[in-house]
């Protein structure tokens, strides 16, 4: 049923008239309906093959380590089901792994700019050219 719709009542038989409720067997019947909301969200992801990889291939600074210890905690809580410490610790592991990315990304290209310019004579010494003859200036 929708939520907020009222689900129908249990079919019910009328007693016969010989019968009366005191020489019924009493019973309690407990139904336990799990919410819909847990039913339809998937649990929280733990971003631990991506902080693995953070950590085997872009650990600046402990990020990527520190990623996949909180990517465990994440798991472990899943696990036991505290879905909410779940989702906390994965969301701090997904944004070490973003911060280790953009600082790996951002010292790549800084290497490939000086190994270029260095290749490039960029840094080299900016003296006049040293003519053995006397063919420049005097």
């Amino acid at each position: 049923p929708a939520p907020g719709m009222q689900s129908p009542l249990p079919p019910y038989e009328v007693l016969p008239t010989e019968v009366s409720m005191e020489e019924m067997p009493r019973s309690t019947t407990v139904v336990v309906e799990e919410t819909q909301q847990q039913q339809q969200q998937p649990p929280p992801r733990d971003h631990l093959v991506w902080s693995l990889f953070t950590t085997l291939y872009g650990n600046f600074c402990c990020l990527g380590l520190l990623a996949f210890v909180f990517s465990v905690k994440s798991r472990d809580r899943k696990v036991l089901g505290d879905y909410s410490g779940a989702l906390s610790y994965g969301s701090t592991a997904k944004y070490l792994n973003i911060t280790a990315l953009v600082i790996n990304i951002v010292i790549v290209i800084l290497v490939i700019v000086f190994v270029s310019l260095a290749l490039a004579g960029v840094f080299s010494a900016r003296h006049p050219p040293y003519h053995p003859y006397g063919y420049g200036s005097t």
